[in-house]
């Protein structure tokens, strides 16, 4: 990517701060992020902890310091960070480097996560426990760390990198259900943040990443349709929009994949109201309960991972978000 075709751009971030979370692969959404933000003006904060020996599907390493070296080299500012957001300490710490560097935190992009395809009933418990601990929880303990200094100063822009998956997708429960609690921190925070001058967004990417290539086989047709026609940067000008001053929205979840753009969002019907409800008038309305716009409502996803050409599952064989 050129980023010096990137400088005239309207919206800068000059002056600003910009934390983005497992940052360090290549290719990877969070170095796609993290080099956009740099070329428009932000001081970067790049995080990753460069490898985790659970996922040894992913060949090589990723590595932060050198992605912010990158930013550098094109005229950048950004600092390296090694720390883990699956932790209350590790996600503290990761703010107190942009503190320390930059002097605050004005953007934090939430892109660090796991992601398994795997039956239900066989994905360990330490596997299924690491989904929720990276890529909910972790997104929790870097936003309480930001939390206070964006209130501080009265401005922050939060953005959640979600999956389609929270819909609900067969051998993805576990990373659906870890994106789908995202979708509803980001919703939450964008209520309490509306006050504060805080907004919190999420962005539905799909992308060619490290975690496409650890998951699938070159055979599987995810991985050739993506690594053909998804590049991650085209995932991050939607990002680095949610994350602008100018951002006219708070507590969205925008889908940005290969240059499409959607709002994703969840409706209700109008269904009906009887104050003399019994299970069998129940059963006589249901398609009052049902009826409404195909549209407007999150269907269960479409995509079947049954058919991919997925890796088999092993313990501890995590695919790295990066």
């Amino acid at each position: 990517m050129d980023l010096a075709k990137l400088e005239p751009g309207r919206l800068r971030f000059d002056g600003r701060t910009a934390i983005v979370t497992g940052a360090g692969g290549n290719p990877s959404l969070g170095r796609a992020h993290a080099l956009l933000l740099g070329a428009r003006g932000a001081n970067v904060v790049v995080n990753d902890i460069g490898h985790d020996p659970e996922t040894p599907g992913y060949s090589g390493t990723a590595s932060a310091a050198a992605v912010a070296e990158e930013i550098r080299a094109l005229g950048g500012n950004a600092v390296a960070d090694v720390h883990s957001v699956a932790t209350e300490d590790g996600a503290a710490a990761i703010i107190q480097t942009a503190l320390d560097a930059f002097g605050g935190v004005d953007i934090l992009v939430n892109n660090a996560g796991i992601s398994i395809a795997a039956p239900f009933d066989e994905m360990t418990s330490r596997d299924f426990r690491r989904h929720i601990d990276i890529n909910l929880m972790g997104p929790i303990w870097t936003c309480r760390a930001a939390w206070p200094h964006m209130r501080a100063k009265s401005y922050g822009r939060i953005v959640n990198i979600t999956s389609g998956a929270l819909a609900g997708f067969t051998w993805l429960v576990a990373y659906g259900t870890s994106k789908g609690g995202l979708l509803s921190l980001t919703r939450s925070l964008a209520a309490e943040g509306a006050t504060l001058g805080i907004k919190a967004n999420a962005v539905n990417p799909g992308a060619f990443t490290r975690m496409v290539a650890a998951q699938q086989e070159p055979t599987s047709p995810v991985y050739r349709h993506a690594s053909e026609n998804l590049p991650p940067e085209l995932v991050s000008p939607v990002v680095a929009f949610l994350a602008h001053e100018k951002c006219p929205v708070t507590g969205e979840c925008i889908d940005a994949v290969g240059g499409e753009v959607r709002r994703t969002y969840v409706a209700q019907t109008p269904g009906f109201t009887d104050r003399n409800l019994t299970p069998e008038m129940l059963a006589a309305r249901w398609n009052d309960v049902m009826a409404g716009s195909a549209e407007g409502l999150l269907a269960h996803g479409t995509f079947d991972p049954t058919q991919w050409d997925v890796k088999p599952y092993r313990a501890g064989t995590a695919a790295r978000a990066t």
